[in-house]
């Protein structure tokens, strides 16, 4: 099978191996002649994006590149990245990496050219309309992990770095024009970063899946996108040169961030607190948190598994689902408690407020509260 394709939903995918090579003409696609390519620290010097500002340089587009981004990317990146984007004049950003490269790079296209504070545009109502749109930058994403999706999401995870919560900042075009996922770029992953951010996906998928919201093209997205995952992240993490492997793994993350138009839930409402506070990787946490949510869940969610199982190859139902998610983090080396990452002095109540706040909540198939979320946080801390 020939893993390659071009895709309009839900946006423009270029999508293959060895097709960063084509970055140039993405560019001219979307009107974008002084590119801002915007990354993270830990990128910003690896082979991978220095042959990607080559391909730029060699189309006589510079190689101009932001790259003060932290893992959880907040405002004070964000006003460094927009000023250098104004400072250059550019017209467009290409946003390269992983979650926070991505995250913050569309949010520098968004904010270069809006007057009004970033917080004022969080994913809650329509505050999404006080943004000028006519001044949103073209933006281009370029993912190198296979776990967010954010490539083809129309917001962005930002932390506010005074409050230590992160923050849903929402707006449709802030949806990239073009996509190029070439699995090349991923080849480069460690395997602990292979785990955690495939299970991010998987996590999307999987919430998406059990949320009560109606949405049937979702729902089938996110059934593939999990049975992707169970046949393809162990091959990636086992051997990283898998290009197969790591091809399907990219498009289960994309599909993962399309399905999740459905909603969200616990799982996330718990990781994003406990990572605005305590700096664990997203992914990572997201997995911690499954086996607890799952039991919450059990009861609305548990027909639906029954039939799904089979086709994601897991025997036993819905109860089979709960041992083979237990079974699968511990072969990607994933630990059972927050506190193994490292994470300690947690403040319960401030964890759970943060919880009960998320936007994540009202995808919960079960209605959140101060007592239930209490309990799962005494379950995955």
């Amino acid at each position: 099978m020939t893993l390659v394709g071009n895709w309009s939903y839900p946006t423009a995918i270029k999508f293959g191996a060895g097709r960063i090579r084509e970055l140039a003409e993405a560019c001219a696609q979307v009107g974008i002649k002084r590119p801002l390519l915007v990354t993270d620290r830990g990128l910003a010097t690896l082979p991978v994006t220095m042959s990607t500002l080559g391909v730029l340089e060699e189309a006589g587009l510079g190689r101009a590149i932001f790259s003060e981004v932290d893992p959880n990317p907040n405002e004070v990146n964000l006003e460094a990245g927009v000023t250098v984007f104004k400072e250059g004049q550019h017209d467009g950003v290409i946003a390269f990496g992983g979650g926070s490269g991505l995250d913050l790079g569309k949010m520098v296209a968004f904010m270069a050219g809006q007057t009004r504070p970033l917080w004022d545009f969080e994913d809650i109502g329509d505050w999404w309309t006080r943004a000028n749109p006519e001044t949103i930058a073209p933006i281009i994403a370029v993912p190198t992990t296979a776990g967010t999706g954010s490539e083809v999401g129309r917001a962005s995870v930002i932390t506010n770095s005074q409050t230590a919560e992160k923050k849903i900042i929402f707006h449709p075009k802030v949806l990239p024009s073009v996509v190029i996922c070439d699995p090349e770029l991923t080849v480069g992953m460690p395997p602990a970063i292979t785990a955690g951010t495939g299970l991010d996906a998987f996590a999307h998928c999987v919430e998406a899946f059990s949320s009560p919201h109606y949405h049937p093209m979702s729902q089938g997205i996110a059934l593939e996108g999990m049975r992707l995952v169970i046949e393809n992240l162990p091959r990636a993490y086992k051997e990283g040169t898998d290009i197969e492997a790591r091809a399907h793994m990219m498009s289960a993350a994309a599909m993962g961030a399309t399905a999740f138009q459905k909603g969200l839930g616990a799982i996330h409402a718990l990781s994003h607190p406990i990572g605005a506070m305590h700096h664990t990787h997203h992914g990572t946490t997201n997995a911690i948190c499954m086996p607890a949510v799952l039991q919450l869940n059990r009861q609305v969610i548990s027909a639906r598994f029954d039939k799904a199982a089979g086709y994601l190859g897991v025997e036993g139902g819905f109860e089979g689902f709960c041992e083979f998610v237990n079974r699968f983090n511990d072969s990607l080396g994933i630990p059972k408690r927050v506190s193994d990452l490292g994470a300690s002095g947690y403040d319960m109540d401030r964890l759970i407020e943060g919880a009960l706040a998320d936007p994540s909540c009202g995808g919960n198939p079960v209605p959140l509260t101060h007592g239930n979320v209490k309990q799962l946080f005494e379950e995955v801390l």
